[in-house]
């Protein structure tokens, strides 16, 4: 059986009056008219079966029931004003758990979380970096950060960014003797492939050029191998926008050219539709996307779009 419970807004009123010792005062602490209090109390009054109040020469008194209600409603209205502060500061702040795959924490997201710690010192953050799809239902993840189309039934999806694929090299592969002349001229290096070396022959063929021969150069599984290897001057590799602008911003990478390929996949911010409002979760999507947009600011400077480069990649 439901336990018995007199309305919310009566206990408020009564609760004002006692305080204020007043209907007048209490009313204008809740914002009604001192009739509306007056008729609350003596509502509550009714329903208890207890005189809560004694008017005396236009004065307020309390009874000694109406004191001895008042110290359980006063408690009872404090915890739930305490429980109401804590639940809206877990919201807006507390642990919060990030799921991305290895390539985007390793290129992406960890140099950055020095800087979302300083800016939003109450989320406290934790990362999991994995391969497969977590599933919000069954996992303690928050929001995740997935490649893809950006089609997962159920869950808020916003794409991070527009990206595309480039070659990159170390600044040193720029200058001196072996200085790069053009797209045909990346053929005389090592070429770094990620998973097979369709890769490089895909490119290639986007930029107009068929038939290269891209036999040659270390084959690695994972992106981020890739990025590094071109970074230590191993040879030229291909990097996604997001992968890539940590390391080209920083001049660890360069462009030898401007020719890149649209890509057809990108990074999306996914979550349940239920939490996607919730504060922290906002937060933090709205911190990657300002991340991501200051990136393509940034590599605007020193990257374009070659003409002839209009296939779509992978």
């Amino acid at each position: 059986m439901r336990p018995r419970l007199p309305p919310l807004n009566a206990l408020k009123a009564f609760e004002a009056a006692a305080r204020h010792e007043s209907f007048t005062r209490a009313a204008e602490e809740l914002c009604v008219t001192q009739g509306a209090v007056s008729h609350q109390v003596k509502a509550l009054e009714t329903e208890l079966a207890i005189k809560l109040f004694s008017r005396e020469r236009q004065r307020l008194i309390i009874t000694e029931a109406g004191r001895d209600y008042l110290a359980v409603i006063r408690d009872a209205l404090d915890r739930i004003s305490a429980g109401t502060e804590r639940l809206l500061q877990r919201q807006n702040a507390g642990v919060l758990t990030v799921s991305t795959s290895p390539d985007f924490a390793a290129k992406w997201l960890v140099h950055r979380l020095g800087n979302f710690a300083e800016s939003h010192s109450g989320i406290d953050l934790r990362v999991s970096a994995t391969m497969h799809h977590v599933d919000f239902a069954r996992e303690e993840v928050d929001l995740a950060v997935r490649h893809g189309d950006g089609n997962w039934p159920g869950l808020d999806a916003t794409r991070l960014c527009t990206e595309r694929l480039f070659a990159v090299c170390s600044p040193k592969l720029l200058s001196g003797r072996r200085r790069i002349g053009g797209v045909a001229a990346i053929l005389k290096f090592p070429l770094i492939h990620l998973d097979s070396r369709s890769d490089w022959a895909n490119w290639l063929r986007g930029v107009g050029i068929d038939d290269a021969d891209v036999t040659h150069g270390p084959v690695l599984n994972r992106a981020s191998m890739v990025i590094d290897a071109a970074i230590n001057g191993q040879g030229i590799a291909l990097a996604r926008t997001t992968l890539g602008a940590w390391d080209l911003i920083n001049g660890r990478l360069a462009l030898p050219f401007p020719d890149s390929l649209p890509l057809s996949k990108s990074y999306w911010i996914v979550c349940p539709k239920a939490t996607a409002s919730l504060p922290k979760i906002a937060t933090f999507r709205d911190w990657l996307l300002a991340e991501a947009s200051s990136d393509l600011r940034l590599l605007k400077s020193f990257t374009g779009t070659s003409k002839a480069a209009t296939r779509r990649h992978p």
